[in-house]
C-alpha cells in the first residue's frame, strides 16, 4: 500500500502544479482545437516527459539537504518560502486578465511540448517545496523505490491532467477565464495554508 501511496502522491503533486490554466495546458487545448486530439496528446506527452526530470532534480536537491543535519533547518525554511511565493504567484495570476489563447505551434509537437515544459521555471521550486513538506511530515520516504515511484507518479499525473485539458478542450475554451480565476484563488489559498502549517511546525 505504501508503494501505491507514493505513486498517488506524485500524481496529486502534478495536479496541484499544473491544474491552473497556463502556458502548457492552454497550448495543449489550442493544439487540440487547431490540429485534433491526437496532436494535443502528442504535445502533452512531450511536456509530461520533462516533468519526470524536473521532479527528479527537486527530489535529489531536497534529499541532499535532508541528509545534512546542519542545513535541515534551511531546508524547512526554504519550503515555507516556496509555499508563500506560490501562494502569491497564484493570487497574482487570479487578479490578472486571463488570456485563454495558447501559443499556436507547428512542427514536431512532442519536442515542442518538451521544450515548453523545460522553460517552466516554476516546476523545480514547486516540487522542491512540496516534496520537502511531504518529507518533513513523514509522508514521503526519501529512499528507493519510493523516490522513483513519486517521480513516475508526477510524470503520469501531468500527462493525465494535460489529457483532461485535451479531451475537454471545447468546454475549457468557453469557460477558461472563470476556471482560471477560481482555480488560481483556490491554489493560492491552499499554498498559503500549507505555508502557515509548515511555519507552525
Amino acid at each position: 500500500m505504501v508503494y501505491v501511496f507514493h505513486l498517488f502522491l506524485g500524481i496529486i503533486s502534478a495536479f496541484l502544479g499544473l491544474l491552473a490554466p497556463g502556458m502548457l495546458n492552454m497550448t495543449a487545448v489550442r493544439t487540440t482545437i487547431e490540429q485534433g486530439r491526437s496532436a494535443g496528446i502528442l504535445f502533452s506527452a512531450g511536456a509530461s516527459v520533462v516533468v519526470f526530470f524536473q521532479a527528479a532534480i527537486a527530489l535529489v536537491f531536497a534529499n541532499y539537504l535532508s541528509q545534512n543535519p546542519d542545513v535541515f533547518d534551511t531546508l524547512k525554511i526554504a519550503a515555507i518560502i516556496v509555499f508563500f511565493i506560490l501562494a502569491l504567484f497564484f493570487f497574482i495570476q487570479a487578479r490578472k486578465t486571463f488570456n485563454a489563447e495558447g501559443k499556436s505551434k507547428k512542427g514536431n509537437l512532442f519536442f515542442i511540448g518538451m521544450l515548453m515544459s523545460a522553460i517552466n521555471m516554476l516546476a523545480i521550486p514547486f516540487y522542491f517545496g512540496l516534496t520537502t513538506y511531504f518529507e518533513v511530515n513523514g509522508q514521503l520516504k526519501m529512499e528507493q523505490p519510493f523516490v522513483t515511484l513519486f517521480i513516475i507518479g508526477s510524470g503520469f499525473g501531468s500527462f493525465l491532467l494535460f489529457s483532461l485539458y485535451v479531451f475537454f478542450a471545447g468546454v475549457i475554451t468557453k469557460r477558461a477565464k472563470f476556471i482560471a480565476t477560481n482555480i488560481n484563488y483556490i491554489l493560492s489559498g491552499l499554498f498559503f495554508i500549507l505555508g502557515i502549517i509548515a511555519f507552525l511546525k
